[in-house]
């Protein structure tokens, strides 16, 4: 029985071996090619060449893209999520940042429940009138004062 025991570097391997087209990269990640084209502009991600017309993407921007999805669930703005990202193939993750966003997500959180809550008892509320309710004219008030705020408020103001 033969054996062979190849030994190639990255820059020896075929390019259509290690590569995607843009298309199999949207497929693949179910992010558009619009989405693709928009976050290579911004630098998140960099295509390697084309083949034709089309980009062409290194097999590693799935990761890429998983952490960019990653950032964007956890609230970054994609300024934020490219910093994280950096240029090189390993993210540099900022633990002070993470630790920023997480108490700001704790925050977002608190304010959620207390409008939870809030609903929870105007469905419940045995009095004639809602505006009747001490309790819901006190959240009213907070609501009117800016102290809770929904999640969309919060996104249009920054």
């Amino acid at each position: 029985m033969l054996a062979y025991n190849f030994k190639l570097t990255l820059s020896q391997v075929p390019l259509w071996v290690t590569s995607m087209e843009i298309s199999r990269v949207a497929k693949k990640s179910g992010v558009s090619a619009s989405t693709l084209r928009f976050y290579e502009e911004k630098g998140l991600i960099k295509s390697i060449g084309r083949q034709g017309i089309r980009r062409v993407f290194s097999s590693n921007v799935l990761e890429r893209l998983e952490l960019i999805a990653l950032g964007r669930a956890a609230g970054f703005s994609l300024e934020e999520i490219s910093g994280i990202l950096g240029t090189d193939a390993k993210p540099d993750i900022d633990r002070a940042l993470l630790l920023k966003k997480a108490s700001e997500l704790d925050g977002t959180i608190k304010k959620l429940e207390a409008m939870r809550d809030g609903l929870h008892h105007a469905a419940a509320c045995t009095a004639p009138s809602h505006l009747e309710c001490p309790r819901f004219r006190r959240l009213m008030n907070l609501a009117a004062a800016g102290v809770i705020e929904g999640v969309a408020a919060n996104k249009a103001v920054k």
